[in-house]
């Protein structure tokens, strides 16, 4: 049986990891992207102690995360798509809709 402490010390990983795509990378799909990895690395977590404790509501929480998150993913797609319409780029610093 793996420890508890393996999943979340995972979780910290990959929330660090989309910590500093956000603040780093300057793409708007790459920050979209290392959004969805810290809400992975939450749900992660969620799921750990759901099954530390024998409870079934951190799943059914993670669930409508998920839920959520795929509803953020087809409206910011939506959103980046646009944006690339409108500007013909998608880098951060280039972008800038208050100046139009």
């Amino acid at each position: 049986m793996v420890p508890i402490s393996y999943y979340l010390i995972l979780a910290a990983i990959l929330f660090c990891v989309g910590i500093a795509a956000f603040l780093i990378k300057r793409n708007v799909i790459t920050v979209f992207m290392s959004i969805e990895l810290m809400l992975n690395a939450v749900n992660l977590t969620f799921v750990a102690f759901s099954h530390r404790w024998h409870q079934i509501s951190g799943q059914i929480f993670v669930f409508f995360v998920m839920v959520v998150a795929a509803a953020e993913a087809a409206v910011g797609l939506a959103i980046i798509i646009a944006l690339f319409r409108a500007r013909q780029t998608l880098n951060i610093d280039q972008v800038d809709l208050m100046k139009n």
